[in-house]
């Protein structure tokens, strides 16, 4: 079975990936990582987070995927020398000057090429292999096809790709917008995501004194880089049997909320197969519209026009602490009150189920009518048994 890869942008979110079903994850570090906007690990983070992962006999890859130069390379030796003796279960690296640098100073360390690296044929593919590459995660930019002939072509190595999130409007994620029009360099971690931007288009006036005149769009011009969310979730026996050994979501960036959403649902569709429960459910967390991208072949609409991004289905009410003797202990993130259906994420069999909120509880144990504050651990009698870790939702309506 294909393993399921999760992203985690700190230890919590870590934590989160694992318990609702990742097989792995995929992590930063504070340096050489294409997210630096993210959290990030500490290398005591990084350590602690393989122990954790591990006693779950689950998996970390650590990203290294920056487009190095000169003076990165002292300091990138010692990492992966640091990568190695942590434990990581692999890093993940783009630039070949890089995987050079990973293979003399931790030798026997997993590497894996980013999509970074642009890897669109087999004939890429298999020059990786010959280099040592334990696996490629395979470009966006590749149908199912294209991907069945890569296996039968190099059999012997695992191949990654994206099944889940954020797509670049750049060929495999290679973009100078965010430089240009900020200063921040897309390929050394520091993308600003310029084209979620809302646009407009202007004409100059060679007459005005102003120098430009507003040009007028129509309703679906405002968003023209922003490209749509993939999903593939209807398409995962088509991938597995095409070669694919990891289904990757995209996400360092995104909340806990968004993270157990989406992880919980992949993996009941890797366990359960596709079904209406595993479409609704990847409506429930915020998204834009949702395209195969070109993975079933050649495909013209792949750009989210209308906005920049479409709130779910549901509000994010809060985590649970834990449960005792009828009660719940959750601690709240979306204000809620007496009266409100409450929807239980999980990854246990109480998963969709619902609940009204007939009383709640302060710490202190006085008793409130509106759940306002902010991190605050409330207690609300609840008719299952929730476990810590699990999530309180409310549909909108």
């Amino acid at each position: 079975m294909a393993e399921l890869l999760a992203p985690a942008g700190n230890f919590s979110k870590l934590k989160t990936a694992l318990y609702f079903g990742a097989d792995a994850a995929y992590i930063g570090g504070k340096d050489f990582s294409l997210r630096s906007f993210a959290d990030n690990f500490s290398r005591e983070e990084l350590k602690q987070a393989v122990v954790y992962a591990h006693a779950l006999n689950k998996k970390v890859y650590v990203t290294v995927n920056i487009f190095a130069k000169n003076a990165d390379f002292p300091l990138l030796e010692d990492y992966f020398k640091f990568l190695k003796e942590a434990g990581a279960d692999a890093a993940i690296i783009s630039d070949s000057g890089v995987f050079a640098a990973a293979q003399k100073a931790a030798e026997g360390l997993p590497l894996h090429i980013s999509t970074q690296a642009n890897l669109t044929n087999k004939y890429a593919v298999k020059f990786w292999k010959e280099q040592g590459a334990a696996r490629v995660i395979l470009a966006r930019e590749l149908s199912v096809g294209e991907i069945a002939e890569i296996h039968a072509y190099v059999p012997d190595i695992e191949l990654e790709c994206f099944v889940h999130g954020a797509m670049c409007i750049s060929y495999s994620g290679r973009c100078l917008l965010s430089n240009y029009l900020a200063g921040r360099e897309s390929n050394r971690g520091e993308c600003v995501q310029a084209c979620r931007w809302k646009y407009s288009i202007r004409k100059k006036d060679e007459l005005s004194d102003t120098g430009w005149l507003d040009m007028e769009e129509d309703a679906r011009g405002a968003y023209i880089l922003n490209s749509k969310d993939l999903n593939m979730s209807a398409h995962l026996t088509e991938l597995e049997r095409a070669g694919i050994s990891s289904f990757k979501i995209e996400g360092r960036m995104k909340g806990e909320y968004y993270l157990a959403t989406v992880i919980n649902a992949y993996r009941r569709c890797i366990d359960g197969g596709y079904s209406q429960l595993v479409e609704r459910e990847l409506k429930t967390a915020a998204h834009r519209d949702y395209t195969t991208a070109y993975m079933l072949g050649g495909n013209d609409k792949t750009v989210n026009y209308a906005d920049s991004q479409a709130k779910g289905d549901c509000d994010y009410i809060g985590n649970v602490t834990g449960s005792e003797q009828g009660f719940a202990f959750i601690e709240m993130r979306g204000r809620f009150k007496v009266g409100d259906e409450l929807e239980i994420l999980t990854p246990y069999g109480d998963f969709g189920k619902s609940f009204t909120v007939k009383r709640a509880y302060l710490p202190t144990g006085e008793e409130v009518e509106d759940c306002k504050l902010v991190q605050t651990v409330y207690r609300v009698p609840c008719p299952f048994k929730l476990h810590a870790g699990d999530i309180v939702r409310r549909r909108k309506v």
